[in-house]
């Protein structure tokens, strides 16, 4: 799979963004500094494979933040969209609106993929681990939705 964006690499500055939260709320990664966070992109609100890994994450929030991680989601859905995925799935940690995937392809989640044997320019299922002080700790592209929130956890939480 190539991206048509560049890849973050670990050891970088995290680039950072201002976005709508489902509650309507801006949000601003520089402003989270001092607190670890994950990023994860995710194609679109209500789709199989979105929907478990946001569970999975619901699920596993306490340890994450017990841990000192904040947690946002990001996908290009509108914020209207976002907000009926959250209540729908009870989800209490921010998901982002990036409508015009700008954030996801300064990111280098942004590419050319094959779904159902359709090949497109679209979101990489991605998760990108920020430390305190803004710089790229970990970095996944590609990710498979099924374990993923585990396999970070065991990771992360060790």
């Amino acid at each position: 799979m190539i991206n048509s964006t560049e890849e973050l690499e670990v050891g970088q500055k995290a680039p950072d963004f201002t976005l709508t939260d489902a509650s309507g709320n801006q949000r601003t990664l520089s402003e989270l500094r001092g607190t670890p966070v994950i990023v994860y992109f995710y194609p679109a609100a209500f789709t199989p494979g979105c929907t478990t890994e946001a569970c999975d994450f619901r699920d596993n929030l306490g340890s994450f933040q017990g841990a000192g991680y904040t947690v946002l989601g990001i996908s290009p859905d509108p914020v209207s969209r976002l907000a009926e995925f959250a209540e729908a799935e009870q989800l209490s940690f921010p998901l982002l609106s990036d409508e015009d995937s700008a954030v996801a392809k300064e990111w280098g989640a942004w590419g050319q993929k094959t779904v159902n044997g359709r090949t497109f320019d679209g979101l990489i299922r991605t998760t990108a681990v920020v430390d305190a002080d803004g710089v790229i700790s970990s970095v996944e592209y590609n990710v498979n939705p099924e374990g993923h929130v585990a396999r970070l956890r065991d990771a992360l939480l060790k």
